[in-house]
């Protein structure tokens, strides 16, 4: 365990702060759910990659047989990184960053068992946040605690929002009751208080990431994705988080201003339900990425476009189509880890 000298001084910023850069995995056709997409997939990384790349650096993680296939489609102005890895969600298995009120960073490297060991191998992903933390060159705590980077979301003053679905989940850390990975998730990421969710969306494959359903736009504000459908069962989840949400205060004893916005229409790919959320988006030194679907889903699309503009005038909203990520059971916060601006 950490002293509490190093929990005061440490804590996780909020993903709106000043990027130094931001990781990316280039994806893998062997992890692939549909290994025959691997080409929509590549175009749809490739998109965000060269989006990302509008605002900040960009530095992609690749295996050595794809670097010629990412050089091309990356285009000239991203860093390509040749570190081996079995999948492409960085945003789990990539390290979270710290730092401290001067902003030295530290980078924290989690354990990682692909959501409960729901595919392997992944031992080259359990490795790949040290791997990055030492080509950055950035100190390294090794946390006793299977966690990934979807699961949680900071206000960067202290609170932190999460769910009880995955977090408290027996196959993550099957060990360790409520108390020992609250303790845990406290003291590596320097949090005063945790707001517990219940679920994440339905049919979520991650046991219900947070970055699907709700996260923080600024301290003390929360946007949130609801259903008001009663024949669906996001509606029934959505009201139950939203009702936690303003039944909580944050760790300087503020409630919460909350955002609403409405998840798109119903789709599915191969009979499976697609978990399609706006709030999957990433934040980036004076923008925003955004997944947009089409089809059905273009007034939501454009509802949602209008509403980000709206709460972000200073940003540029760039979207990208989010649907050949998506039918691989993620987004663009899903295979993005920013790298706060740090000393």
């Amino acid at each position: 365990m950490l002293s509490d000298e190093i929990i005061d001084a440490y804590t996780m910023p909020g993903e709106w702060e000043q990027h130094e850069r931001s990781f990316i995995a280039w994806p893998v056709k062997d992890s692939m759910v549909w290994p025959e997409n691997y080409n929509e997939v590549c175009t749809g990384y490739a998109e965000v990659i060269r989006a990302i790349a509008l605002f900040e650096p960009v530095t992609v993680i690749v295996n050595k047989n794809d670097m010629d296939m990412a050089k091309k489609m990356c285009g000239p102005n991203v860093e390509l990184l040749k570190i081996s890895h079995n999948d492409a969600w960085i945003r789990d298995s990539g390290p979270t960053f710290v730092w401290n009120k001067n902003k030295k960073l530290k980078g924290i490297n989690w354990k990682f068992n692909a959501w409960g060991e729901k595919y392997t191998p992944y031992d080259l992903d359990d490795a790949l946040a040290s791997k990055i933390l030492s080509d950055m060159r950035t100190f390294k705590w090794d946390a006793p605690l299977v966690l990934e980077g979807g699961s949680i979301h900071s206000d960067g003053e202290g609170t932190l929002l999460t769910t009880e679905e995955c977090l408290l989940n027996v196959n993550r850390n099957p060990d360790l009751s409520r108390f020992e990975i609250e303790e845990l998730v406290k003291a590596y990421l320097g949090i005063k208080k945790i707001i517990w969710l219940n679920r994440g969306l339905y049919g979520d494959e991650t046991d219900g990431h947070i970055d699907n359903i709700a996260c923080f736009v600024k301290p003390g504000t929360i946007m949130m994705q609801v259903c008001y459908d009663p024949n669906d069962p996001n509606y029934e989840i959505t009201l139950e988080n939203l009702m936690r949400i303003r039944n909580s205060e944050d760790a300087k004893q503020r409630q919460f201003d909350i955002i609403e916005i409405l998840q798109p229409p119903i789709r599915y790919y191969k009979g499976k339900r697609l978990s399609l959320s706006y709030l999957n988006f990433y934040f980036v030194n004076g923008g925003i990425i955004l997944p947009i679907f089409g089809g059905e889903a273009e007034v939501y699309d454009r509802e949602a476009i209008k509403t980000f503009k709206k709460v972000f005038p200073d940003r540029r909203i760039v979207t990208v189509d989010g649907l050949p990520l998506v039918k691989e059971g993620g987004n663009v916060h899903c295979i993005t880890q920013q790298m706060p601006l740090g000393y």
